[in-house]
């Protein structure tokens, strides 16, 4: 996960994409890589979504977090190959939770400049106080409200799965009560199962619930991303709290699988190009005066 915990003043800039003297021998073209988010169906959250890099990201981050005392969080810095560019590939905002107050935290994953620092990935999880936690029929709705009636429900997971620019359908056609009931239990195997391709292969169910495990990069990701039959994903999950009719947890997690498969494919070519042209430091040494 990207959970880290480094206090938080507000006055931290942001590392920005740069370029010294040493790199000028190799410039960066990005190229903004596909995405699996396409037509009018472009999900969020908080505003927040895969149209974004990582200075758009940390800046709207930044503002939903204003005046909240005990923000922590964790911007990373990496340096493109063997160029002098540097940038973000992921950052995290944790708010700790407390007895009076809920917590949350906020994370991203984004591609190098050469994909133009692109947000691959989302998540966000807020751990409700005991007197805050909602009702599940409540958050249900809103879900609804925000992003349509979900592909699949099931194992306190709300699951919406994209292609070719529409939430994929798989004849769950959840009302609220239906939603409500379905969340607590299996999901359905045989709507879980028409999610696969052809083959019976690239469950989508499958490629959220690993993604969650590994590494929130390119690299780590490619594999599931490439493999999985849906072009980008949404999960929500939402864990039972004091009672069984009110949420304690609820995570969020949008993984756009065909970003990660272009953005890395972009890079690799990137990274390969800035290889081949190392830059060498002058050899010649001063004249005898």
């Amino acid at each position: 996960m990207f959970r880290k915990t480094i206090i938080f003043f507000f006055f931290v800039a942001m590392p920005a994409i740069t370029m010294s003297h040493v790199a000028t021998a190799y410039d960066i073209k990005p190229k903004t890589p596909d995405t699996g988010f396409s037509g009018k169906i472009k999900p969020d959250i908080l505003g927040l979504s895969t149209e974004q890099d990582a200075a758009k990201t940390k800046d709207i981050v930044e503002a939903y977090f204003k005046g909240r005392q005990g923000v922590k969080p964790n911007v990373q810095q990496q340096t493109f190959v063997n160029t002098a560019v540097t940038f973000v590939p992921s950052m995290s905002f944790d708010l700790p939770a407390s007895a009076k107050e809920s917590g949350e935290n906020i994370a991203a994953a984004f591609s190098s400049p050469a994909s133009a620092n692109k947000t691959f990935m989302l998540t966000r999880t807020i751990t409700f106080a005991p007197d805050q936690q909602p009702l599940k029929a409540d958050l249900l709705k809103q879900l609804t409200d925000k992003y349509g009636v979900a592909t699949l429900i099931g194992d306190q997971h709300v699951y919406y799965f994209y292609r070719k620019g529409k939430v994929v359908s798989v004849g769950q056609k959840y009302k609220p009560d239906t939603a409500l009931e379905a969340l607590d239990k299996p999901v359905n195997p045989k709507a879980a199962v028409a999610l696969n391709d052809a083959k019976g292969k690239g469950s989508c169910v499958a490629a959220v619930k690993r993604i969650g495990t590994l590494d929130k990069t390119l690299a780590a990701l490619r594999s599931e991303a490439s493999d999985a039959n849906c072009e980008a994903a949404l999960s929500i999950t939402l864990s039972s709290g004091g009672t069984a009719d009110r949420v304690g947890k609820a995570e969020f997690m949008l993984a756009d699988f065909k970003r990660i498969t272009s953005a890395a494919t972009i890079d690799d070519d990137a990274i390969a190009a800035a290889k081949s042209e190392q830059i060498k430091a002058p050899t010649g040494s001063a004249p005898k005066l």
